[in-house]
């Protein structure tokens, strides 16, 4: 069992930075292979980025190539998602997930455990 905490959302304006944080309870999260997601409002919720369990590989949505970077700290139990040059449409509620697997996975229901979700708004 993980229990997943965000942390790191606000308002921001379009070009600006924000890091998202997501920390892990548990001894084990080492084993997990890590992964963000978002959801904007009346929309499904969309694969961001995911990484690998040491961390020495990572996928990126299209959308977000470029000006997104996931990395994590498996000393600290802890995954993040540095943002840049956010746009508008970065606009969502942001969740990480845990997978119980070897690989990452870009579809959601491939993910077992999910934090509370942390609130994006980039103003134009």
């Amino acid at each position: 069992q993980v229990q997943l905490v965000e942390s790191g959302g606000g308002l921001v304006q379009a070009g600006g930075s924000l890091r998202l944080s997501c920390t892990a309870s548990g001894r084990t999260f080492s084993s997990y292979p890590m992964g963000w997601f978002r959801q904007a409002p009346g929309k499904e919720r969309e694969f961001v980025a995911a990484i690998n369990r040491s961390g020495g590989s990572t996928d990126y949505a299209d959308s977000v190539k470029g000006r997104f970077t996931i990395s994590r700290d498996n000393a600290k139990n802890t995954v993040y998602l540095q943002m840049n040059r956010l746009k508008p449409e970065d606009r969502a509620v942001y969740y990480c997930a845990a997978r119980s697997g070897v690989n990452y996975a870009i579809l959601a229901r491939a993910y077992n455990y999910w934090g509370q979700g942390t609130q994006v708004t980039v103003s134009s």
